[in-house]
């Protein structure tokens, strides 16, 4: 079965890179199709996959559409019982999905006041309190499952997981916007900024252009960084 993804602008789309991380990650067969999000023509590109209108979209080979993230993620587990998209131990399942749909349905403040960007850094960003709680809840949940369930790897379970999924564009506002976190958190962070497949879409994101640039802000543009795991 070969999975029809459907995403917008890799520089800007959050959710995008959430659909694709969640194929790419786990070696499932997929082909891409770009939507022009900013481009204006995103209910003409979706127009044969009602009811979506916005991205990701993923079709299944038998033509099946799952228009939302989580739906494609359960899909793609119940679909793939032999790949370890969720944790195996129960507790660690549990926790993870848990995870997952908070991240789905919260996170408000950050996903307002600092839309995803992974072209550069802003130099001087000041955050709001509530984007300030929103990254410490996130940095309370990383490091509840590091400590319960990541003792085996560097990722929130140990092995890569659909929590590191949905967590991994929170790790790149955190970047984008200089949000202060603990050197645990950073850790995390650079786990995901080093990650080959993270790579692989940045540098597909570097060659699209979008103008004029839909989120501008009154700050200095600092370079994106490097970040080299061992």
């Amino acid at each position: 079965m070969t999975y029809q993804l459907y995403i917008g602008d890799r520089t800007f789309s959050s959710w995008s890179l959430r659909g694709w991380l969640m194929l790419e990650k786990f070696g499932l067969p997929y082909n891409t199709h770009m939507v022009g999000l900013y481009a204006g023509t995103m209910a003409q590109d979706l127009a044969h996959l009602a009811p979506a209108r916005s991205v990701p979209v993923m079709q299944t080979g038998a033509g099946h559409v799952l228009t939302d993230s989580i739906a494609m993620a359960e899909t793609l587990v119940e679909n793939h019982p032999a790949v370890d998209l969720y944790p195996r131990d129960p507790g660690a399942r549990a926790l993870a999905r848990s995870m997952v749909a908070e991240m789905h349905s919260g996170f408000m403040a950050l996903r307002n006041d600092c839309p995803n960007m992974i072209s550069h850094v802003w130099d001087g960003f000041v955050p709001s309190q509530t984007v300030i709680a929103d990254i410490q809840r996130a940095q309370d949940l990383w490091a509840l499952a590091r400590s319960r369930h990541g003792h085996d790897g560097p990722w929130l379970f140990g092995a890569y997981s659909l929590a590191d999924v949905f967590y991994a564009p929170v790790a790149l506002r955190i970047t984008a916007y200089g949000l202060p976190v603990s050197s645990a958190a950073q850790a995390y962070v650079n786990q995901h900024l080093a990650d080959p497949a993270f790579l692989q879409w940045r540098a597909a994101a570097q060659l699209e252009n979008v103008a004029p640039w839909p989120y501008p802000m009154d700050l200095k543009r600092l370079p994106w960084p490097s970040v080299n795991q061992s």
